[in-house]
């Protein structure tokens, strides 16, 4: 018979505690997420009059409806959707196509490669040479100021070196040449199928990264037509600069600054709600991925 461990009135005492504390951080991270679904969905004057608490009061889509009846918002989000697949599927490649070799040991140079991209985390030009680079490539106030600068991440590069390196192994790899595999062949036949952890890892954090770029939209582009959703969302939280004359009907009905803090809230779920959309699908894969990458070699 298996003895039990019994734990001591301390022991138990300091769990619960553990699980109080991690309950009040908790609701303090999902209380104001909340809170902007509740304002979102609520009357403007009952956001404006601090009525709105857990639940919508007076429930209403007016907030959603002017949003998406906006052509900046419109244009911002498919800007936003198109560098977000195009530039995840050039950083995700771009960093299997760089990390595999680097987790081959009998790669030429690979330890003075990964120094140089470590020291382009540690140090960098400054803003001024960035913006000059970009201007001399010619690609100011076009899309590929978007996705070129942000092409790659050295620390993705490293989570993906490393699970390359614990997880496929050399027998694996003299096996497919021994079966007349070519190098690109035994990458996207073996290493791509085996690596979907990883591959979800990266997936994700690009992703959220293009997403929720903003800054180099702010230097670089100067078209209204190539601003991302971001920036939409920048004008209307920091600057207010809805144009109020596209809403009329809600003008109508409504204050202007009460309409304006609708739209802070109702904005900020529609920029939320894809990333948030994606994350259970990837959740498994993220995890193990993180795991595997970080911790192990």
């Amino acid at each position: 018979m298996r003895g039990t461990i019994r734990e001591s009135f301390g022991d138990r005492l300091f769990l619960y505690g553990i699980y109080a504390f991690l309950a009040l951080i908790g609701l303090a991270v999902f209380y104001p997420l909340l809170y902007i679904v509740s304002a979102s969905f609520s009357a403007p004057q009952a956001v404006i009059e601090g009525r709105v608490w857990l639940l919508p009061v007076e429930p209403t889509l007016l907030g959603y409806k002017t949003v998406f009846e906006h052509h900046q918002v419109i244009v911002g989000y498919m800007n936003s959707a198109f560098y977000t697949f195009f530039g995840t599927m050039m950083n995700v490649a771009l960093t299997i196509m760089l990390a595999y070799p680097l987790s081959k040991r009998n790669f030429y140079g690979r330890q003075a490669i990964m120094m140089i991209l470590v020291a382009t985390m540690l140090f960098e030009g400054g803003l001024i040479p960035y913006y000059l680079t970009i201007k001399s490539l010619g690609i100011l106030d076009t899309r590929w100021a978007m996705l070129l600068p942000q092409a790659l991440a050295v620390w993705q590069v490293i989570i993906a070196r490393t699970f390359f390196h614990t997880t496929i192994p050399e027998e694996l790899t003299e096996a497919a040449e021994l079966d007349g595999c070519s190098n690109i062949g035994f990458i996207w036949r073996v290493v791509v199928p085996l690596s979907k952890p990883i591959i979800a890892v990266l997936v994700l954090m690009y992703a959220v990264m293009h997403w929720n770029s903003y800054f180099d939209a702010l230097i670089f582009l100067k078209s209204a037509d190539l601003f991302p959703l971001q920036i939409v969302l920048r004008n209307i939280l920091i600057l207010n600069s809805v144009d109020t004359t596209a809403m009329k009907d809600a003008s109508e009905m409504l204050a202007r600054q009460g309409l304006k803090d609708l739209l802070k809230f109702s904005l900020i779920v529609v920029a939320s709600a894809p990333i948030l959309a994606i994350y259970p699908f990837v959740q498994k894969y993220f995890v193990q991925g993180i795991m595997i990458g970080s911790i192990k070699g």
